[in-house]
């Protein structure tokens, strides 16, 4: 990995290891070995899309080169320049406005662009069923009963959210893992913002890119006024360029409560699945998304409310 940033002999700093990949920095340039089962072929397709002039400004791009490049034992690997992450210390300085921005430009992208080959499906429902498979494969002892409510919150879900039919639309290019995490600042340190990321890259349902922040509000994690300037921003820039239907309508809320509430349970599931594994209690974040997941099912048992209320 190493040699593959240009750092052959010089230390370098592991910045991730999860099954997912692993991701080393070595001075300005980071390399990321993509998990062993990747699917190369769409892999190639996202990393051309997002070096393209069409996603410029938007995507941070890989460095030239081999993309992507082949790693021993039979993983592979793409080369992206450093750039400074956001802050998890400094929640005030939040660049919320720039992520909403973003994200609406990405959705607004036109699909002509030429690409060796079919844009992918957003993998979001994919790896939402997969978060809950995890859970469900841990040891249930301490957290059998918050297992429990997301099982119920999981079976309220449309079936295209749980990644047992086709999504009913697939018409907008979208991240597909979206999170303060997948913004850094380019050239670091105080270049313009940029999505990074593109694992997860394909086409889908735009609401599925701010379901994470909308689960957050919902949840009591997000403080109201962070939602609304991430809102704000991201339905005025789609407003800007010509869109008023949707999520950049007035009331965005029933085209975001499905993947709202997925992002929730997937949220949920993961937690219940990782304090199982490190034999501890549920932190106060994993508490609260387990807590919606009761108000999903809840919902869902009375009155087919949506779980996410507009102001």
């Amino acid at each position: 990995m190493a040699n593959l940033a240009g750092g052959a002999g010089a230390p370098g700093e592991l910045l991730a290891d999860r099954p997912d990949g692993t991701v080393v920095r070595v001075g300005d340039k980071v390399a990321k070995a993509h998990a062993p089962d990747t699917d190369v072929p769409a892999l190639a397709v996202r990393l051309h899309l997002a070096s393209s002039v069409v996603c410029r400004g938007i995507l941070l791009p890989p460095l030239p080169g081999p993309c992507p490049a082949p790693l021993p034992g039979g993983r592979v690997a793409s080369l992206w320049p450093h750039g400074r992450p956001v802050d998890p210390h400094d929640a005030a300085q939040a660049p919320w406005e720039a992520a909403g921005t973003l994200l609406a430009r990405l959705h607004e992208l036109p699909l002509s662009h030429q690409l060796p080959g079919p844009l992918p499906v957003m993998r979001g429902p994919a790896k939402a069923a997969r978060a809950v498979a995890r859970m469900r494969g841990a040891p249930h002892t301490a957290h059998r009963a918050a297992a429990r409510t997301v099982e119920r919150a999981w079976a309220t879900l449309p079936a295209w959210c749980r990644d047992e039919e086709p999504a009913p639309y697939t018409g907008t290019l979208c991240h597909g893992d979206f999170h303060l995490g997948q913004l850094v600042r380019h050239p670091a340190p105080a270049g313009p913002w940029h999505l990074i990321d593109v694992d997860d890259l394909g086409l889908g349902d735009p609401a599925w890119d701010l379901a994470r922040p909308a689960c957050w509000y919902a949840a009591g994690l997000l403080e109201p006024a962070a939602w609304a300037r991430f809102l704000g921003a991201y339905a005025s820039s789609r407003r800007a360029a010509g869109t008023t239907t949707g999520l950049a309508a007035a009331d965005p809320w029933p085209h975001l409560d499905a993947a709202a509430r997925a992002l929730t349970v997937q949220s949920a599931a993961l937690g219940v699945a990782k304090a199982t594994a490190g034999n501890r209690g549920l932190d106060d974040a994993e508490e609260a998304v387990v807590a919606a997941c009761a108000r999903i099912a809840g919902l869902h048992d009375r009155t087919e409310q949506p779980f996410v209320q507009g102001p």
